[in-house]
């Protein structure tokens, strides 16, 4: 089975042109011509449509497009056959978070806080119906023109009650390293708690212009968020609030039994923000140590830096003395 080009038909499909193409599957820019509309088509490349695992993953994406129904949630419009598999979505114009961040850098407090709420009430709608995105970053945010937002790629979703599939690649076992959460980490299953996080991850991103966590690999930086807390966000910018930055703690809680259960919770707090209640955060504590050693040796270097010039002038005070 070959794959499509542009000028080619699937169904009642025509292809104009190439959009993306990863390792899995292209993405045209196509028009319906039974509704006359211009639609995006996903099309598995061969070699990944041979894979059991990747077709039945294929599947559940087609299902969960098909039978969400949100504003903030990329629409699925119809799908192949099993001897020509793709799946057709509403076309969304618009560009992703990643390129906003890209251009910008970060966001305003305002501007990240009305994006997360279209975000989380998305997510709202994708949980109550039993589907957990679990690969949340800014890659699969669409924002268009008029501010809104499209939430795609299900492609590593679980429904609840579904079976687990598994991968070769830890990436796509696991989600985006940036934006995973620990239980993730840590080899469970992840549930509607794992996407909150992500989202906590993003509004960090969001607010400060980087993501809580550095490391030089994937490894280090998912081993990062196991033992370590990302510098406080009003350290990084301090007209982010007080109740802001508690708010992004919550979100990004270790043990997802502390964390917002539901996108309507943290929906609530960054509508009242003055309702939130400031704790006093081991987090904040735990950075000032782990930084306090480091603002005691750049005093130790720059003591030494200064010797030399001390005892210069010393040399000059006695020479000009004798």
């Amino acid at each position: 089975m070959h794959q499509p080009q542009p000028g080619e038909r699937l169904g009642p499909y025509r292809l104009e042109s190439l959009v993306s193409n990863s390792g899995m599957a292209a993405i045209f820019s196509a028009w319906d011509e039974e509704r006359g509309l211009r639609v995006a088509v996903k099309v598995p490349h061969p070699q990944a449509e041979c894979d059991p695992v990747f077709y039945e993953r294929f599947q559940r994406e087609i299902r969960i497009g098909l039978e969400l129904d949100h504003r903030g949630i990329l629409k699925a419009i119809g799908s192949g056959t099993p001897d020509r598999v793709y799946m057709a979505m509403e076309w969304v114009d618009g560009r992703s978070l990643r390129h906003l961040l890209a251009e910008q850098g970060k966001l305003g407090p305002d501007a990240a806080i009305a994006l997360v709420l279209k975000i989380c009430d998305a997510l709202e709608h994708a949980h109550t119906h039993g589907v957990v995105h679990r690969d949340l970053k800014p890659e699969n945010i669409m924002v268009c023109p008029d501010g809104e937002i499209k939430i795609i790629d299900f492609g590593i979703a679980c429904l609840a009650g579904a079976r687990r599939l598994t991968f070769g690649k830890l990436s796509e076992l696991m989600g985006s390293p940036d934006y995973i959460s620990p239980e993730q980490v840590r080899g469970k299953r992840g549930d509607a708690r794992s996407d909150i996080y992500a989202v906590g991850v993003m509004l960090y991103e969001m607010l400060t212009g980087r993501t809580p966590f550095q490391g030089d690999n994937a490894l280090a930086i998912m081993n990062q968020r196991l033992l370590n807390y990302p510098q406080p966000p009003r350290e990084i910018d301090p007209s982010i609030s007080p109740h802001l930055q508690e708010i992004v703690y919550r979100a990004l809680e270790r043990d997802p039994a502390n964390r917002y259960a539901r996108a309507s919770e943290l929906t609530w707090d960054l509508a009242h923000p003055l309702q939130v209640g400031l704790e006093d955060r081991n987090e904040v504590k735990e950075w000032n140590k782990r930084r306090s050693p480091g603002r005691r040796r750049l005093l130790s270097y720059a003591m030494l830096a200064l010797l030399p010039v001390t005892i210069f002038a010393l040399l000059l005070v006695i020479s000009h003395r004798s």
